[in-house]
């Protein structure tokens, strides 16, 4: 799993499963604690993610929402956009299209 970021944007590449949540845990908690802004986090060189990295980007997402700011993910294959939309964790995420949030 690599994690890099740049700007208000994390980057995530490789497998998001439960063997790299700690990973993208600690960067992106960093990355929102640095920051005061919203938060894009850059799906689209994810191979693959499971439901534990799933619940990592909710509760961040809800952390965010405390301050009144916004976790937005980019990216993402289409069986990624149909497993979030499955475990209806579209109802947090506001997920980004072309320049356009949703």
């Amino acid at each position: 799993m690599q994690v890099t970021t740049r700007g208000a944007t994390v980057f995530l590449a490789g497998r998001f499963d439960v063997r790299s949540t700690h990973i993208v845990r600690e960067a992106l908690y960093e990355h929102i604690n640095a920051g005061s802004g919203d938060v894009v986090v850059d799906v689209s060189d994810l191979e693959s993610i499971d439901a534990t990295a799933l619940k990592v980007l909710a509760v961040a997402t809800r952390v965010m929402e405390r301050d009144g700011r916004r976790l937005i993910l980019r990216g993402g294959s289409p069986g990624l956009r149909r497993i979030i939309a499955l475990t209806r964790l579209r109802r947090l995420v506001q997920i980004e299209r072309g320049a356009i949030v949703v």
